[in-house]
């Protein structure tokens, strides 16, 4: 596929795809994980596991992207991916529906359920973020991972408080009837959305050309400096956004006397920051570009230390009083994650063929699979952070300040990391006869 091929239509089209994933995960993570605390009276800790195994299962990320590679196309991966995905979610809402009866039964399924969904998230995420990879002009990624990603969150949007509405009286044939046509009309979106944009090509194994095992790929990827650096940075930048993610509300509670309502706008103005920040990104480099504002490196170190000087500013105006305007620091903690976010996705999408088209997908899915367990072990450890730092401190404010501290330290890591990613095509190992690394032996055991 060449470069320019997928233009911005096709561009928009594969957003869709996005918010057809955000429109069925938002229900996993937001309206069950509710209904399984609240209404079924669960331990918090059964929904908290059950989307840390959705996370968990991301690790399988590198397998799928393999078998987009393997195959030549990505399309049949993200429609395969996007039934999984719609399996699930439903499957997870007849799971907490079953719960309340037969809670054994219940939990299983979702257990089932949320695996699925986690599955069916990472072989439809992977295999699209290649097909953009491929498809995207260099000075057109940060634009393009933009708009897919405002797709997704408009998928959030839209949804929850649709599903909200027609939840209304709750009961569980309802939250079936309501995940059952979100998972059925996200299905049929990303189906039509993908239709017709990959251009048909032939596939490897219909070449005669013999393709090496998974096991081999991924050791080369791997041994690759600038894959595994890269893969180093995504894990550190993403355990230090999400760890921020589950203790700002109760720090700005606890330590401004803010209510619920003002913790919830305080949320909301921080995610106003980071669709503030995408489209910075996306509006310099596509607008003005240029060597210094077109550099995606740029901006993802601009990114990560304007987030590490957010959160110091947020710990010190913790200890400053409650006379300190939390907002500010709040709105730039926003602002600069999506400016990060934003032009890490689209080094991902510049960095993902640079060894090769031929193992591109199993280079995208070993970041993301980087991605997805550093998203959900941030949001454990933050909060185990501040329960042990509030141990060893004499007031919660000092506590909340020094884990707010530890992850402003992990942003600069980050950034120095990001320095040091070059776009220069990766070095190949050999496939000559050699002896095996540490790495390919681990795996040899398994």
């Amino acid at each position: 596929m060449p470069a320019s091929a997928l233009g911005w239509a096709a561009i928009v089209r594969l957003g869709l795809v996005q918010t057809a994933l955000g429109a069925v995960v938002v229900l996993m993570t937001s309206t069950i994980n509710r209904v399984m605390v609240v209404e079924l009276a669960l331990p918090a800790i059964v929904p908290g596991g059950l989307v840390a195994l959705h996370y968990a299962v991301q690790v399988l990320r590198p397998r799928w992207g393999y078998g987009s590679d393997r195959t030549g196309r990505r399309t049949p991966w993200i429609v395969g991916g996007m039934a999984a995905l719609a399996l699930g979610g439903f499957g997870a809402a007849a799971a907490t529906a079953l719960t309340e009866t037969h809670p054994s039964a219940g939990l299983a399924l979702a257990v089932l359920s949320f695996a699925t969904v986690g599955m069916g998230a990472g072989a439809a995420g992977t295999s699209l973020l290649v097909l953009l990879a491929t498809g995207v002009e260099s000075r057109h990624r940060g634009a393009a991972a933009t708009i897919v990603w405002v797709m997704m969150i408009a998928g959030f949007a839209i949804t929850a408080p649709l599903a909200g509405h027609f939840l209304d009286p709750f009961s569980g044939a309802r939250l079936m009837a309501v995940s059952g046509t979100v998972s059925l009309v996200a299905f049929a979106v990303a189906c039509l959305a993908v239709r017709g944009v990959e251009p048909t090509r032939v596939a490897p194994s219909e070449t005669g050309a013999e393709r090496p095992p998974f096991r081999a790929v991924l050791a080369q990827v791997w041994a690759e400096p600038e894959s595994r650096r890269f893969t180093v940075f995504i894990f550190v930048a993403m355990l230090a956004h999400s760890a921020q993610e589950l203790i700002l509300e109760p720090f700005a509670g606890l330590v401004f006397a803010m209510s619920p309502g003002g913790t919830t706008k305080l949320a909301g103005l921080q995610h106003g920051g980071v669709l503030a920040g995408m489209l910075t990104v996306a509006g310099v480099t596509l607008g003005i570009g240029g060597p210094v504002l077109g550099s995606l490196k740029m901006w993802t170190t601009l990114g990560c230390l304007g987030s590490a000087l957010a959160l110091l500013g947020i710990a010190g105006g913790g200890l400053a009083g409650a006379d300190f305007p939390l907002r500010v620091p709040v709105f730039a903690l926003g602002l600069f994650n999506g400016i990060f976010a934003v032009a890490a996705i689209g080094s991902m999408m510049a960095l993902a063929g640079s060894g090769g088209e031929a193992e591109r997908g199993t280079r995208m899915g070993v970041w993301g699979a980087a991605q997805g367990l550093a998203f959900g072990a941030g949001g454990f450890l933050g909060t185990v952070a501040v329960d042990l730092a509030r141990l060893a401190a004499p007031r919660p404010v000092d506590a909340y300040a020094a884990v707010f501290a530890g992850e402003a330290v992990l942003f600069v890591a980050a950034a120095a990391l990001a320095l040091r990613i070059a776009h220069a095509p990766a070095t190949r190992v050999p496939r000559a006869r050699r002896a095996p690394t540490l790495f390919e032996a681990t795996l040899s055991t398994r």
